[in-house]
């Protein structure tokens, strides 16, 4: 039996990539995503290569659509291995006058989803005796810039839900890791209308250490390595991902 990679915000972005990657990896892939035409662009992307996915329009802010996402995969593809946190938004503003209901709105997608999205994978994974679960923080969980703190919050308590997840689902076989991605490009990894050539500068460049801007590749290939049995003695921890961008001193001139 194949395994089965669920993913959160799978439709777009580095969710996009990671459920490709997935698939061509030979896993049967179960897309979670609020944008429909982006979801089923990438189910029959999956499908035209020769494997097998799933997509439904789901807002993890929701706990009764996240049981039936779930429910769904089970029955259609018959098991859970990896369960990939993805889904996240942002409302930057200054905290002076940003809204309380939108600091809440982004902690109830990118940490309450995350949360129970977990737990109603963990339930399967329980019963399965393994399973991985990875969580999309972010280096804004580590330093930050202005305005903000509701989507840095919700990264930070990603990574302290991570280590908590990971201590609390050990003993049943699930590993619980979280990966904070730094500079990611993006806007080439859309749906095809919204789709855009990257441009960057020399500058962008070298801000990081590597000598480019990250691409959604980077992030995806370490949600296969977390993943695979190699990474077996790894849980808990929280890999970053920035080309080194935030081990380098930046002076302004």
């Amino acid at each position: 039996m194949n395994k089965v990679a669920a993913v959160t915000g799978g439709a777009q972005g580095i969710g996009k990539a990671v459920s490709l990657a997935f698939a061509k990896a030979g896993y049967e892939v179960s897309i979670a995503d609020t944008d429909k035409e982006a979801g089923l662009e990438v189910v029959r992307e999956i499908r035209e290569a020769g494997g097998k996915s799933l997509f439904m329009c789901v807002n993890v802010a929701k706990e009764d659509e996240i049981s039936k996402w779930m429910n769904v995969t089970t029955s259609e593809l018959g098991r859970l291995d990896v369960l990939v946190n993805n889904a996240g938004i942002s409302r930057n503003g200054s905290m002076l006058e940003l809204p309380v209901a939108y600091f809440d709105e982004v902690i109830g997608v990118n940490l309450r989803g995350a949360f129970v999205c977990s737990r109603h994978a963990a339930a399967i994974m329980k019963r399965q005796r393994s399973g991985v679960i990875i969580n999309m923080a972010s280096t804004r969980a580590l330093m930050s810039e202005a305005d903000t703190e509701a989507y840095s919050a919700s990264k930070g308590g990603l990574l302290a839900l991570t280590h908590a997840m990971a201590v609390s689902l050990g003993g049943y076989g699930i590993r619980v890791n979280a990966i904070s991605p730094g500079w990611i490009e993006t806007r080439d990894w859309q749906k095809a209308s919204k789709r855009e050539k990257p441009v960057h500068s020399e500058r962008d460049r070298l801000q990081h250490p590597v000598g480019r801007v990250g691409t959604p590749h980077d992030i995806a290939a370490a949600c296969l390595y977390l993943a695979g049995d190699q990474a077996g003695f790894v849980t808990g921890q929280n890999l970053v991902i920035d080309g080194g961008m935030t081990v380098k001193m930046i002076y302004e001139e």
